[in-house]
């Protein structure tokens, strides 16, 4: 990923952060017959390795599991995103010399990818995962409210993955590059918006 050093994200804990707010990713892998992506969920453990361990699954008809990988995968995550228009900067009422952009948070990450079938490691997975993402309901779902001969079905349907990050790169650019005019009306722009996310990418914006 291209990163200049204005939008270079070295933060760990804002990487990782990233990672647990995208809720779902693209894993790529390149192999014989090209590259191959799969848009998944995946969740993360911080302290599993020097920039943590990915875990997640497939569908075992998913031939991406069964195609060797040549080198590493990537897990592609996407942060909070928005289109920015030149006219929200002051700079365009001066010089006019401006152009749209697009602001997002993202993160790559990177590693040899594991897929296995072992029913207990799927069944942790999908256990983690989906604790993961009801946390915030009123009355969360759990696996074992379906029945167990319906549950050990869905698992033998699917297939794990491991994916150890060897390498990350982190890129936040949210108009850091602009004036701090410029960013003020981007802030006013992107706050009135109907688009939750843009309204969301505003508060990002630093002053």
């Amino acid at each position: 990923m291209y990163v200049p050093p204005a939008f270079r994200e070295d933060d760990l804990a804002a990487i990782h952060a990233t990672i647990d707010e995208a809720r779902l990713s693209h894993l790529v892998t390149a192999t014989e017959q090209g590259l191959v992506a799969t848009p998944l969920p995946m969740f993360l453990v911080r302290d599993e390795g020097p920039y943590g361990t990915l875990y997640g699954h497939v569908a075992r008809a998913n031939p991406h599991w069964k195609l060797a990988p040549a080198g590493e995968a990537m897990a592609l995550f996407l942060g909070p995103h928005a289109y920015i228009t030149p006219n929200w900067y002051a700079a365009k009422q001066e010089t006019h010399r401006v152009v749209p952009t697009w602001n997002y948070v993202a993160v790559h990450a990177y590693g040899p990818v594991e897929f296995f079938e072992d029913a207990e490691r799927l069944r942790d997975i999908v256990t983690r995962l989906t604790r993961l993402h009801e946390r915030d309901s009123a009355t969360p779902w759990e696996v074992k409210d379906a029945p167990e001969p319906f549950v050990a079905a869905q698992l033998r349907a699917i297939v794990g993955l491991r994916l150890p990050i060897t390498r990350i790169e982190g890129k936040r650019k949210m108009s850091q590059n602009r004036s701090a005019e410029d960013r003020a009306g981007v802030v006013a722009g992107l706050s009135v918006s109907e688009r939750s996310s843009d309204r969301e990418v505003a508060k990002l914006i630093p002053e």
